[in-house]
């Protein structure tokens, strides 16, 4: 289980997970928290009739999510006072605020647990009459929104070491480079942040400064693609068949031919290639 330090949006991530989780579910109190130093932290709590949840850290193996975080599976017990499947050693922070039934539902990356997500019922017979499928796919989402995050976070801290010069950027090193800002465009095309997509839309301007591609032309011939030709040219700079195209942004090949034909125009361009050459010769792409 990974140790991580947990950003503002994170927290903003975690709170609105957890309203989908209640709306989704009808869990009437549900909280949750992310992975710290190997233990779950609980840091947002909704619903709840007591403080009594507030500050709960929970131990891999110990209670309901305890099983969950270290089995890598959600856990439900309808009666959670009574269940011999668990320990009982946060009684204390959950029969305090009242809960009869929970489930335990863990935010799992890369094979990792990186948080958990739990719904309470005041009864024990109410769990039983809750759809818990919809808790795992808000889940599973929280946790498609956290791998996207940390691959940004990643090229953002590769990227802070001063650029070099253009002649110092070789032809291998430039292919690579230019792989990684199509990559960067496939992953802002699932991402809904728009803090986070600003983020990316600097990461690859510096990546277009890197690689040399300042405009060489004049101002006022300027285009602005839309960011869906954006990525199709992107890719179609390291070659790639339409089909391939459309395979990697999850987009029809037609579509793609579309988009394709759309930026060719606004660039003045004949074919793929002189688009991309030209879109690199105003610095558009890398």
């Amino acid at each position: 289980m990974a140790t991580q330090e947990w950003s503002t949006t994170d927290a903003q991530l975690l709170g609105r997970a957890l309203r989908d989780f209640a709306s989704s579910t009808h869990f009437p109190v549900v909280f949750g928290g992310y992975v710290h130093e190997g233990s779950v932290r609980i840091t947002a709590v909704q619903g709840n009739r007591t403080r009594s949840l507030e500050g709960l850290v929970v131990q891999p193996g110990r209670g309901l999510g305890g099983r969950a975080l270290a089995e890598l599976r959600p856990r439900m017990t309808p009666d959670y006072a009574g269940s011999r499947h668990i320990t009982h050693d946060y009684d204390g922070h959950v029969l305090g605020e009242g809960i009869a039934g929970l489930l335990a539902v863990p935010v799992i990356v890369d094979g990792q647990s990186r948080g958990m997500l739990y719904g309470g019922t005041w009864t024990e017979t109410g769990v039983g009459d809750i759809a818990a499928a919809p808790g795992f796919r808000i889940a599973q989402e929280l946790a498609a929104e956290l791998r996207i995050r940390e691959e940004v976070e990643r090229r953002v801290a590769a990227s802070t070491a001063p650029p070099p010069s253009p002649h110092a950027v070789d032809a291998a090193q430039l292919e690579r480079l230019r792989e990684g800002f199509a990559e960067l465009r496939t992953i802002a095309a699932q991402v809904t942040d728009t803090q986070l997509r600003a983020r990316l839309s600097a990461l690859e301007h510096r990546l277009t400064d890197v690689s040399g591609g300042a405009p060489t032309v004049a101002a006022d011939m300027a285009v602005s693609l839309a960011p869906r030709e954006l990525d199709v040219l992107s890719h179609a700079g390291l070659g790639a068949t339409n089909a391939e195209i459309a395979a990697a942004l999850a987009l029809k090949e037609g579509t793609v031919k579309s988009y394709l034909q759309s930026a060719m125009s606004k660039l003045d361009a004949s074919t793929r290639y002189a688009a991309v050459a030209r879109a690199r010769s105003l610095g558009i792409l890398p």
